[in-house]
């Protein structure tokens, strides 16, 4: 493969997402890696443009074959969907949820097409997303949907590490009662397939304890002994290089000294807290389980600074880079 087409969605309009999009986009080694398309409003990248005090030009196509893909002209699959005049910057409103919705779905066809290699995503703003009636919760959810995946899973690239989550958006009440030996063992499997489509022979990965110091074997709680140790076992008996369950409050670090190659973090918050402590910026969300391949900042909206020009640009580059690089190598992690 040459350098793969990539469709970038450009987010919620009212938050940071445009705006980190055009200045990704100011990066020469993101078109020496790759050919980006944006999937958005020609209006709103041109109002990103200015606030930012930059300049570029922005290149309506109809199709990613059309695309210059160059630095100074940022290539746009317009959807015009956003009156910018009427436009609420750092404001939940129906008006931003439908629009972003519609770059995803947008992006998301035309990657099960084959048109572009990857979806790279910026971020959307769930309560938007609410108000727009838009029948997700958040992104994996419509990736999931939309292209008829059941088994879709999260994980983030930080740094030399990778962290797997085996559930994310659901209540920790909720997150407890879905940790069952059946569900953790999947965890494990799907966690070292992906490894070793990355290129880990023999993938080491460690699953984090649930509750302090692991349980304290059943002193803290029984979810250890109960579900997470059996499903373990179950690993370790098909010859999987699996330890654990490793205390949550270690476990991360252990990893990001080259103890294991991944983490298998239980539930939402034990692993975001973590990665964004090693490195909020660097921090690259992929999606595994689906027909296409789908990378992702990982952050949010920004509602606080949207419109001010004042948005890192790091981690939307760093996942248009990751998309580049996972595209290239054939990696679809289903």
């Amino acid at each position: 493969m040459g350098k793969p087409k990539l469709a970038l969605t450009m987010g919620d309009p009212a938050g940071i997402g445009p705006e980190i999009t055009v200045k990704s986009l100011f990066d020469a080694t993101v078109y020496e890696e790759s050919q980006p398309l944006v999937v958005g409003d020609v209006a709103v990248l041109e109002e990103a443009l200015r606030f930012s005090n930059l300049s570029a030009t922005v290149h309506p196509v109809s199709h990613p074959d059309e695309g210059v893909y160059q630095v100074g002209t940022i290539d746009v699959l317009d959807l015009a969907n956003v009156n910018v005049s009427t436009l609420k910057m750092g404001q939940v409103q129906a008006a931003g949820g439908k629009a972003a919705f519609e770059y995803i779905e947008r992006a998301i066809r035309l990657a099960v097409a084959g048109e572009v290699n990857a979806v790279v995503t910026a971020p959307i703003n769930k309560e938007s997303l609410q108000a727009a009636k838009v029948p997700y919760i958040g992104h994996t959810e419509m990736f999931a949907e939309l292209t008829g995946s059941k088994q879709e899973m999260t994980m983030f690239s930080i740094l030399n590490l990778k962290i797997f989550f085996l559930t994310r958006h659901v209540s920790l009440r909720r997150a407890c009662e879905l940790i069952t030996r059946e569900r953790v063992f999947s965890g494990i499997e799907k966690s070292l397939s992906a490894l070793r489509q990355l290129g880990f022979e023999n993938p080491h990965l460690a699953v984090a304890g649930l509750n302090p110091h692991a349980g304290e074997h059943g002193l803290f709680g029984r979810e250890e002994v109960d579900e997470i140790v059996p499903a373990i076992q179950m690993a370790k008996d098909k010859g999987w290089n699996v330890t654990g369950p490793v205390p949550a409050d270690s476990v991360f670090h252990m990893g990001r000294m080259g103890r294991f190659d991944a983490v298998l973090s239980l539930y939402h918050d034990q692993g975001h807290i973590a990665a964004k402590m090693m490195d909020f910026e660097r921090t690259v969300s992929v999606t595994l389980g689906l027909p296409i391949l789908r990378t992702s900042v990982d952050h949010g909206t920004a509602f606080d600074i949207a419109g001010k020009g004042i948005a890192s640009p790091v981690s939307m580059r760093e996942a248009v880079k990751v998309g580049a690089e996972y595209a290239r190598r054939g990696v679809r992690l289903a």
